[in-house]
């Protein structure tokens, strides 16, 4: 019964690795970046060091592995690079998981959850949406990803695997120090970095048509998506599962209050310096849970405080 973890080093993916292995489930990883050297993981599971686009290396894989299912955190996820390089994005995010899913069928592989992303809603009419909301997403990461999900749906629809695709919304936070976010495109490690070096935060845009003016966010503590990913696993064995479950707390958060919630936290007097808007934003978007309650008896734990003090 061993889950093979793709994007096993990353950020999610030793969360999900961690949360996998605290409840005795079998874990191998694969991934093209070393592991980092400080993880508390590094020596716990045993790792694949390669590509997932590289279909003689996946194949590899499993012929020496008896896998059940696939966990696939695998991709490139910033919307900002996605812009300039949607040519690479688009063979990582989805061309990656094509070749995939190809193999996991040829091996017999049971079982399939993929890593998706709330951009594939775009702009969403009213900011709040649920898995049957428009998909229309406004950036190469978001249609990329859309496209992953594609995939998988129709190996499901062919009977040739069981699936779903987790759709988180913003994560943040940790589990430990050794663990925490290191991406240049996420909020908070933009934050330290700016505040480490005396600067205020950047805001980008602060005339949304918000409450505050900035961009409203839906923030996820990565220790519940990991419990969400673990939930699905154990779920899926037992009854088929929704093409795509939203992962997120259902409140909404915007980035001035992120901001400033980080700020206090810090004891900085460093004022945040507002931006242009970034091209690939939405206004707002916030997640409806309904449905991961209901099929996974999911629910976020975390509160904004909790997550924003064990990210900084």
């Amino acid at each position: 019964m061993t889950w093979l973890i793709t994007g096993s080093s990353g950020y999610i993916g030793q969360h999900v690795v961690e949360e996998f292995l605290s409840n005795g489930l079998e874990v191998i990883g694969l991934d093209s970046k070393k592991f980092p050297i400080d993880s508390p993981l590094k020596n716990r599971f045993k790792v694949y060091m390669g590509d997932i686009c590289d279909q003689l290396f996946v194949s590899d894989i499993f012929k020496q592995e008896s896998i059940v299912g696939i966990v696939n955190l695998a991709a490139l996820k910033s919307v900002e690079e996605s812009l300039s390089k949607p040519e690479l994005y688009e063979k990582v995010n989805h061309v990656g998981v094509e070749v995939l899913l190809s193999e996991a069928v040829r091996a017999h592989v049971k079982f399939f959850i993929q890593s998706s992303t709330a951009a594939v809603y775009g702009s969403s009419t009213g900011g709040y949406v649920d898995e049957s909301s428009p998909t229309v997403p406004i950036s190469p990461y978001g249609r990329t990803k859309l496209r992953a999900e594609a995939a998988l749906i129709a190996k499901v629809r062919d009977g040739e695997i069981k699936g779903t695709s987790l759709r988180y919304f913003n994560v943040i936070g940790s589990s430990r120090p050794e663990l925490k976010d290191s991406s240049k495109a996420n909020i908070i490690p933009m934050v330290l970095a700016a505040l480490n070096s005396g600067q205020g935060p950047k805001i980008f845009g602060d005339d949304y048509e918000t409450p505050d003016g900035t961009c409203i966010r839906d923030y996820v503590h990565v220790m519940d998506v990991a419990r969400a990913h673990v939930l699905a696993a154990q779920k899926i064995q037992e009854h088929d599962l929704p093409a795509a479950i939203n992962v997120g707390t259902g409140q909404g958060y915007s980035v001035r209050e992120i901001m400033h919630e980080i700020l206090i936290q810090k004891g900085s007097t460093l004022a945040p310096v507002t931006e242009a808007r970034r091209q690939g934003d939405p206004a707002m978007l916030i997640a409806k849970v309904n449905l991961a309650q209901d099929v996974l008896g999911f629910q976020a734990e975390k509160v904004l405080s909790e997550m924003i003090s064990s990210a900084i």
